[in-house]
């Protein structure tokens, strides 16, 4: 390998993997698991999951139920949850989770210990499927940076959602608690799907560099 190509390798692997990127993306139906991420690649053909990105809160041989994490409304949780206590001065924005359920509430919470009555989806990762739950969370002066409620949710039956990867339907991410609480919900689409395409794009014209200075 000569210098300018391994200038040109270290520049884009230290682009590609910096610490402030999640891992590199699958398209492999077995990599699917709790607390993965999902992004809909360019041309949906659903308008409903067109620019989605969705964290896998369940998933086993029953079917997937997941979470949007970039779809931010207008609607705060102190018009949603009046009544609940601890949700009166909570501006914060819901969260839409999916097109499924939507008279139902959710939340995802990051906590270092187990919260109440709630279940771990990865890591620090917590899923909140009660009011009573949610509720916990509220009065407990849970940070909105950690703590997201969802109106709704996304769900696939048994194998559906390996079917619809193997068609090239998914990007799969590991999980990565970042991308669930990102600052600007609105544009992670666009920056993950951007990066999926650059990889595309680099690795095999990295592949072929290395082989030919061999």
């Amino acid at each position: 390998m000569d210098f300018r190509s391994a200038s040109l390798f270290a520049v884009t692997a230290g682009f590609l993997f910096s610490g402030t990127l999640c891992p590199a993306q699958s398209i492999r139906p077995e990599d699917l698991a709790q607390g993965k991420i999902v992004i809909m690649q360019r041309d949906a053909p659903d308008p409903l999951f067109a620019h989605s990105v969705i964290v896998l809160a369940h998933y086993d041989q029953t079917g997937a139920v997941g979470l949007m994490i970039h779809y931010r409304s207008n609607l705060t949780i102190q018009q949603a949850l009046a009544g609940i206590k601890g949700a009166e001065k909570r501006t914060d924005p819901l969260f839409v989770g999916g097109p499924v359920g939507l008279q139902g509430v959710l939340a995802l919470l990051r906590s270092d210990s187990l919260p109440p009555d709630a279940g771990r989806v990865a890591g620090n990762l917590y899923l909140l499927a009660s009011k009573q739950s949610i509720g916990a969370a509220l009065s407990a002066g849970r940070k909105a940076s950690d703590f997201h409620v969802f109106l709704g949710y996304t769900g696939w039956g048994p194998g559906q959602l390996q079917r619809e990867v193997r068609l090239g339907g998914w990007f799969i991410f590991d999980y990565d608690e970042s991308l669930v609480f990102d600052e600007h919900p609105e544009t992670l689409w666009k920056r993950l799907i951007e990066r999926t395409e650059l990889e595309k794009v680099l690795f095999p014209y990295l592949e072929a560099s290395l082989m030919c200075d061999i």
